[in-house]
């Protein structure tokens, strides 16, 4: 695990009992000073209270701290699910002595079972006693779900002569499809700045981070992205130039997280960066490495070791887009496999097998049409994937 907690926030993880395992199942991040927050949340249509909730919050531009929990996702449980979100915040609220309007709440687990809120309330206390500076590792294992792993990355960086952090952690290895966010993620900065710009910042780094990552091709009905702003460092990002650099930090975390994501999904064994390049356009790219990704038969040659480059042209063929599939080449890593629409023989096929061999390599599809280019990240699709849902609530 990465980094160290942003400066001026606190953070605590505790088992409140929603886990059967025992293990930690409850999270709190305090910003010891009024932030600015913005979030990107699901596109689902079917979505959980908490997210209903943060989506009025976060419109006030102001957030103290974020409650969450793991083992159940509080989602598809009508207006009580709604009543116990509230329920959460106002716990963390009364106990932090803050404005209850000033909470944000997050749930990840099981869809469509009622809320044991009380067994959250319980635990609150215990969860603000247990607040510090070094308390992000224990929140990061609270929202774990099948996760094998917590996730924390921090960064630094300079504005106007003075350091400032960016710190997040998220979770998310299955149910995950680049549609928005396919996770929860939360991050914490110690830089100034308004809400309008935090969300602006934010939507970008979504989109070149978590919106070109797949597992399994289902966007979550929980997804939420989370960035809250103290201002302890002393500057705020307001100018062209200011933006930029934050920016730049901000999205080497997300980055990171979201490649930690897929490398940590369920039942993975490889991570694999699809480029698309030569297309028409920006647009045509995105959908053809779209379609190559989310392709079970390529996900499961990926995962046999098996260099068929024939699923990965017909997924090509299938996107909907223009395409000259006599002009088509294909490399697996520096291995040129197919050029012009056909195989390159049994040596260039053997040398691509050991690339695909890696635990991590890249694929890169030259349609030979264009300027358009887009890239995402994948992994492939083993039998474990299918062992760990097939019985998930059981």
């Amino acid at each position: 695990m990465e980094g160290i907690l942003c400066p001026g926030f606190q953070a605590a993880g505790v088992a409140s009992g929603l886990k059967k395992n025992g293990n930690k199942d409850l999270g709190l991040i305090f910003c010891e000073t009024p932030a600015t927050v913005a979030g990107v949340f699901t596109r689902n249509l079917v979505c959980a209270a908490p997210v209903q909730l943060d989506r009025q919050r976060v419109a006030r531009g102001r957030c103290r701290a974020v409650i969450a929990n793991s083992g159940n996702a509080n989602c598809c449980t009508g207006q009580q699910g709604m009543r116990d979100a509230i329920r959460m915040a106002q716990a963390a609220a009364k106990r932090l002595a803050i404005d209850e309007k000033e909470v944000l709440v997050a749930s990840t687990g099981v869809i469509g079972e009622p809320l044991p809120v009380e067994k959250i309330e319980s635990a609150v206390p215990d969860l603000v006693k247990a607040l510090g500076p070094e308390g992000l590792g224990g929140f990061a294992e609270a929202i774990m779900t099948t996760d094998t792993e917590p996730k924390v990355v921090s960064r630094r960086g300079q504005l106007d002569g003075k350091d400032f952090t960016v710190t997040a952690t998220a979770k998310g290895a299955g149910m995950i499809r680049p549609n928005m966010a396919t996770m929860l993620c939360f991050v914490m900065t110690d830089i100034g700045a308004s809400p309008d710009v935090l969300q602006e910042m934010l939507q970008a780094s979504v989109q070149r981070s978590f919106n070109r990552i797949t597992v399994d091709g289902d966007t979550s009905t929980n997804d939420t992205v989370l960035l809250m702003a103290g201002g302890n460092c002393g500057v705020a990002v307001s100018s062209g130039g200011q933006k930029q650099v934050f920016q730049s930090v901000l999205d080497d975390v997300l980055m990171n997280l979201a490649k930690w994501l897929v490398k940590d999904a369920e039942g993975a064994t490889k991570l694999i960066e699809i480029n698309v390049i030569g297309a028409l356009s920006g647009q045509d790219a995105h959908q053809i490495v779209d379609t190559v990704a989310h392709s079970n038969l390529v996900k499961t040659a990926f995962f046999g070791e098996d260099a068929n480059w024939g699923r990965i042209l017909a997924a090509v063929g299938r996107a909907g887009v223009p395409v000259d599939p006599d002009k088509i080449d294909i490399r697996f890593g520096p291995v040129l496999m197919v050029q012009n629409g056909m195989g390159c023989g049994k040596q260039a096929e053997a040398r691509a097998t050991e690339i695909i061999q890696h635990p991590e390599f890249d694929i890169t599809i030259d349609l030979k049409l264009g300027d358009g280019r887009a890239s995402m990240f994948t992994c492939d699709f083993s039998v474990d994937y299918v062992k760990i849902n097939a019985d998930y609530r059981t």
